[in-house]
């Protein structure tokens, strides 16, 4: 039976992205289970992968991206018992959710709840993951603490905000002015995108007791000039590099790792969801299955700009690299 994925042909820009039908269906191998997938989404680390830029993932062109996925067990392996066929799963792929069908280990699926859309679960894994660990394993943050996003506006922001609500951390996020509004739906103050190290000590009141930066390279030390004493600058991208706006990878860990020894009162991390799930598998178990109830009480509502045909990949990874999208875009790839 033929089944259709979305091949990366070389490394570059959207146009590498192309549809293909591949003959016959995966095969799952020993403990392992094939899914037909339902949604995949087009998110930065998408991006970076197709532009070979992204540090966990070692493959070379040609390879299937798409980093999350919520899909139905369609067959079982063998020694495979954990799930049967028609159950709804959840996953962090890293690569080869562009795909009608994938085989996966059953030991790293999330079962998804019943009454949960297809949509808001894909919520739920990168796009939640990342914020609840950064903002309870990394940073730790408290209620009456005050923390600044960059990028509040996108998939990942917008969750960081609405935990922060959830936790009684009154949160600030910059970006472009046409998100502002919806920050502020979100209960967070907006700060314009190109604001200085200055303007945010002002706009947040005399600084935050932590900062998550995505943008890397010079935002990095604006971040850091935010902070409170005692304050956490935690980076979790390379934007600004990625998209040709300076910088450089290795430098920002060097950075990141000198700033640790200074003698100001602020510490450092860089988070990464994948080196965090390999060194703490139990934690990404957790988190998404203290998500998913979180959903289901109402405490978090996925913010989704549109759901595209996985057809229309091409214009999400160019819509996602411009940064245009606010909140997350899906793709459709099955229907249930």
């Amino acid at each position: 039976m033929p089944y259709t994925r979305v091949t990366l042909k070389a490394f570059g820009g959207p146009e590498n992205l192309e549809l293909e039908t591949v003959a016959d269906l995966p095969e799952p191998r020993n403990g392992e289970v094939r899914i037909r997938v339902l949604v995949t989404s087009a998110a930065f680390t998408d991006v970076m992968i197709r532009k070979g830029m992204y540090p966990d993932v070692k493959e070379k062109p040609p390879l299937t991206p798409g980093y999350d996925m919520v899909g139905i067990v369609d067959r079982a392996g063998a020694g495979a018992t954990r799930f049967r066929p028609g159950d709804r799963v959840a996953d962090l792929t890293t690569i080869g959710a562009y795909a009608e069908y994938i085989c996966l280990p059953e030991d790293r699926l999330t079962p998804v709840p019943e009454g949960v859309s297809d949509v808001d679960a894909l919520g739920m894994i990168l796009s939640a993951v990342t914020p609840y660990q950064m903002l309870h394993r990394v940073a730790k943050a408290a209620a009456g603490q005050r923390l600044l996003i960059h990028g509040a506006g996108g998939a990942v922001g917008t969750t960081m905000l609405q935990l922060a609500r959830d936790a009684g951390v009154t949160a600030f996020g910059t970006d472009v002015v046409a998100k502002h509004d919806l920050i502020r739906s979100l209960g967070a103050t907006p700060i314009d995108i190109g604001a200085s190290g200055v303007a945010l000590m002002k706009a947040t009141g005399g600084g935050v007791d932590v900062v998550f930066d995505p943008l890397g390279g010079e935002s990095l030390s604006r971040s850091l000039s935010t902070l409170k004493p005692g304050g956490m600058l935690v980076a979790f991208g390379f934007q600004n590099r990625v998209l040709g706006g300076g910088g450089s990878i290795p430098m920002d860990f060097v950075k990141l790792t000198l700033w640790n020894w200074l003698p100001n009162g602020h510490t450092t991390a860089f988070y990464s969801i994948g080196a965090m799930r390999r060194k703490h598998p139990e934690w990404f178990r957790e988190d998404l299955a203290t998500l998913f109830q979180m959903l289901t009480e109402g405490r978090l509502a996925p913010v989704v700009a549109e759901v595209l045909p996985l057809a229309e990949v091409r214009q999400a990874h160019d819509r996602v690299e411009k940064g245009t999208v606010a909140g997350k875009l899906v793709l459709r790839i099955s229907d249930v």
